[in-house]
């Protein structure tokens, strides 16, 4: 597991230490709506490897984020969900979404005015 002692001593890097990168974040707000299996993650998130997502899952099994549970079928089935200390992060998770899509909006409109200034410069011209 990543460490849990911070170099510089912000609880925000045990954190990130702990449920920050490109797919985790990912990964836990999917489970918010619950249980899911390996293969359900795997469409939900296309562009996450097999092994990346499984590296991810079992991470964030080892931080107590995630419970595993495995179910002695044929075929094996194995489901992930969110643990108690894994569903506290549904707050940070939420407001990670609403930034991202507030922010997506501001960029999308800058975007917007840039390209109108552009055809503007190029009418004039």
């Amino acid at each position: 597991m990543k460490r849990l002692n911070s170099k510089s001593g912000c609880a925000v890097e045990v954190t990130l230490s702990v449920m920050g990168g490109t797919w985790k974040p990912i990964v836990l707000f999917h489970l918010l709506h619950g249980t899911k299996r390996f293969s359900e993650l795997a469409r939900a998130i296309p562009n996450v490897t097999q092994r990346m997502l499984t590296l991810q899952l079992r991470e964030l099994e080892e931080a107590g984020i995630v419970a595993r549970t495995v179910y002695a079928e044929v075929p094996p089935r194995v489901d992930y969900a969110l643990t108690d200390m894994g569903r506290s992060l549904e707050p940070v998770l939420t407001a990670m979404r609403d930034w991202g899509l507030g922010y997506s909006q501001t960029q999308g409109e800058e975007q917007e005015r840039l390209q109108v200034q552009s055809v503007q410069a190029r009418c004039v011209a």
